[in-house]
Parts: structure tokens; sequence; C-alpha cells
């Protein structure tokens, strides 16, 4: 693998780190206190611990960069480099005992996403990529799908959630999305590790609404360096503040724009 620059290697480190007590945490989880963060959302003791962690160790390696993350929110320094943390993305999947969660860390340089990390710890599978070095699962180069026909993709999408403003419209694409491929369409419980599968050709296309910055910053990087799209269902790169994603592998982008219409 081509990827061993310093700030990768601090991101790595930092991920190996917290997935230790993570991946202890979920063999014993009926002992977990959890708190409720909202509806349908849940913080854990462990999601706090694994944030702990990491933004000690980014922050010991590089005490200058600013952080951005789930539960703590903004730490403001350095205006140049800021760390997206999202310590356990697929929370849920977490609690009930389904091994299907992610560490997610993305690194941004003005405002720009140039390295990112996934590592899914249970499965012992890490996603790597950084700006014009491609992007790699486990030491192995990885591309996007070469699926060009939406009804033969396998398809990807999340939430919404009870309390959700676009419940009833997101229920509608699902609806129209099913009738468009013949593989059921797929809800996996945690956006990184979605956009993680596009990158590695494992699906085709994924879509959602309301995600948060930290739930997509690291697989914005792997989907573009695997060679797929990210987009907002304009086509457009305001996925935060349209708050709308698109993440196809490039061929059937315009197909899964129209039914998004």
């Amino acid at each position: 693998m081509n990827l061993n620059s310093a700030n990768i290697n601090v991101m790595v480190k930092a991920c190996r780190k917290a997935a230790k007590p993570l991946i202890r945490d979920f063999g014993e989880i009926e002992k977990l206190q959890v708190s409720v963060k909202g509806p349908g959302d849940f913080v854990t003791a462990s999601d706090k611990k694994v944030e702990k962690i990491l933004i000690e160790e980014l922050l010991n390696a590089r005490p200058n960069y600013s952080v951005l993350s789930e539960e703590v929110g903004e730490i403001k320094n350095d205006q140049e480099f800021r760390w997206i943390i999202d310590p356990i993305d697929g929370t849920a999947n977490f609690l009930h005992g389904i091994p299907h969660f992610g560490i997610s860390i993305g690194l941004e340089k003005n405002n720009e996403i140039i390295c990112g990390i996934i590592l899914d710890p249970i499965k012992d599978e890490i996603f790597i990529a950084e700006k014009g070095n491609g992007s790699y699962l486990n030491n192995q180069r990885i591309r996007v799908s070469s699926r060009s026909k939406l009804k033969d993709c396998m398809i990807f999408t999340g939430g919404p959630k009870n309390t959700n403003k676009n419940k009833d419209i997101s229920i509608e694409e699902y609806k129209k999305f099913s009738a468009k491929v013949l593989t059921p369409i797929r809800k996996m419980g945690s956006a990184a590790l979605d956009m993680a599968y596009v990158a590695a050709g494992r699906c085709d296309g994924f879509w959602q609404r309301n995600l948060n910055y930290w739930d997509i910053a690291a697989g914005i990087i792997l989907v573009k360096e695997a060679g797929g799209y990210v987009t907002d269902f304009n086509g457009e790169n305001k996925y935060i503040k349209n708050e709308t994603i698109l993440v196809t592998n490039s061929r059937i982008n315009e197909e899964m724009m129209e039914v998004l219409k």
C-alpha cells in the first residue's frame, strides 16, 4: 500500500487504539450504560469512551488541528486542518449486538477532505484513502463497481427516523427505487460503511437524507479515490447544506438522480 503519510499513520494508530475497548464492550453489550440522545438515536458509554481516545490520540499527535466530533461538537484550533470524527457510526446496530458499525475519521484541509479512514473493528476491515493516492481495504487497492444499469445494481440507503421531517419523502424514494432494481434495497444501518462498500465495489449506489458531516466525511474521499461520485441529489457538492447525499460508482449517477427528482 502506498499510503504511509504521517497523517494516515496517526489516524490508523488512533483507530486501532480506540477499537480495543470497543470490541470488548461489544462482547458485553448488556452491561453498557445507555443514555437517550434523542428519538431513535442512542449514545452509549462506549461511544463517549471511543471519542475520548480518538481525540486524545489525534490531538496528541497534531495539537494545533481543530476537531469536529459527534458528541463533543467543535474544538477550534488551527483553521487550516480539522479532524472530522464519528466514534461509532451505526450505534443502533452496536447496541443490539449487530456486528456492523465503524469508527470514522476524516481529515480536512482548507474545507476539503484529504484523508479518510473507516475501521470496522468486528470484521477487522480498515478502509483508507488519501487524496491523489487511491483507496484501500486492508492494504489492497479498491475500485468502485462497473455495473452500468440501475436494474442490475445493489443499492443501499438509510433512515428515516420516526421524527425525521422528510420521513414520507424518504419512504416514497424507497418505493421508487424498489420498483427499479431486481435486488431488494438494503438498509445496513451505517452510512460510513455504506459509503465504504460503494468504494469497494460491494454495492453500486447509496442515497440518504439528513446526514451529518461526521457521518460522511471519511466516506467522501474513499468513494472519490475509488473512482466514484459523491454529490447531493442535484448533482452538486452541497450535501451538507442541502442535507442530501448520492453516492455511486459513477455509471448509474444519472439514473439515480432521475429517480430522486
